[in-house]
């Protein structure tokens, strides 16, 4: 995929066109032009749909967002949510610009986040287990917190095999206004993705008002999560 290319049909020239025609007045823009208009269209839309894929479907960060929302409240989980997102822009950024490169030059360097994942997998499961069962608890701030969601992201082996494959896709070139394009995009996404889980969450406050209730949801969630863990140590 030429990247450079489709980051630069879409001249200033024709962004002024575009944007100071009315509407009743485009069919006589030139057939070139909308048909850049498209081809930026598509390439948003690809992005868009490439980044939703990847973070509604279920993972570890998704479950601690369900989680998130159901103990502690939305505004709480969001502050799990801001971190995630942010955390992985930042990964996205980076690995766009280079940083999956040190992955081949050090092998090991994989093995150790997948191996740090997986403890912080476990790790999360038996914060779960060992809970109090109480809604609305003050370890909340630790539990779903920004620097924990952000953390979270750097040890998802999930987060980088969507970051890698999306930036190949992508801006495999490297090219800074395609990486800059595609992770605004996603933060975008991701940001509302995550939020849905967070509102999923809420919605069950209700049926957690029971403790017993609560300890189930809680061993659910953490049998899950160990899931999560295995799968890594066996892929």
């Amino acid at each position: 995929m030429k990247n450079r290319g489709l980051a630069a049909v879409f001249s200033f020239q024709s962004m002024q066109i575009f944007f100071n025609t009315p509407a009743l007045a485009l069919r006589n823009v030139p057939h070139s032009i909308s048909s850049e208009v498209c081809v930026m269209m598509s390439l948003y839309l690809s992005m868009a749909a490439f980044a939703l894929a990847a973070s509604i479907s279920p993972g570890p960060v998704n479950l601690v967002s369900l989680s998130a929302g159901a103990r502690y409240g939305l505004r709480v989980a969001m502050r799990h949510v801001a971190g995630a997102t942010l955390g992985f822009t930042l990964l996205l950024v980076l690995i766009g610009l280079g940083l999956h490169q040190l992955l081949v030059l050090l092998p090991w360097l994989t093995a150790a986040i997948q191996w740090a994942g997986v403890a912080f997998l476990l790790y999360l499961a038996w914060r779960l287990v060992v809970d109090n069962a109480a809604l609305h608890s003050a370890e909340g701030g630790a539990v779903a917190s920004f620097a924990g969601g952000a953390l979270m992201q750097w040890l998802n082996p999930k987060a980088w095999l969507a970051a890698i494959a999306g930036m190949g896709a992508f801006a495999a070139d490297g090219d800074i206004g395609l990486v800059v394009l595609f992770a605004a995009i996603y933060c975008v996404v991701c940001y509302l993705s995550l939020a849905c889980w967070a509102i999923a969450g809420t919605c069950l406050q209700p049926y957690l008002q029971a403790p017993q209730r609560v300890r189930v949801f809680n061993r659910v969630l953490a049998g899950l999560l160990v899931a999560s863990a295995g799968y890594l140590v066996l892929a």
